[in-house]
């Protein structure tokens, strides 16, 4: 997985490249909390995500209740997929 990050007044967007997963999951939780300063406002960009699992789910749904105003754009359609199955898209802000 890479992530690549840009801050622009307080608003973060966060790339997510690869797979969000077990093995993962911890590299993103660890570079959100050294990017997080002064954020107000949190994108996932997800445009070249191959693959999210529960735990890739768990940083984003902790993410949620940490910013409040965060939001997820540009999800494949197998990960748009598995937050409509899992009844993310009534919790996330999703832009397709």
């Amino acid at each position: 997985m890479e992530l690549e990050f840009k801050n622009e007044n307080g608003n973060l967007t966060v790339k997510v490249i690869g797979k969000l997963d077990t093995m993962t999951a911890p590299k993103l939780e660890d570079e959100l909390s050294k990017n997080m300063n002064g954020v107000t406002g949190l994108v996932f960009d997800l445009e070249e995500l191959k693959y999210i699992s529960s735990s890739g789910i768990r940083v984003l749904l902790t993410m949620k209740k940490k910013i409040g105003n965060m939001k997820i754009v540009n999800p494949i359609d197998e990960v748009m997929e598995v937050f409509e199955i899992t009844g993310l898209t009534e919790i996330f802000n999703i832009e397709k």
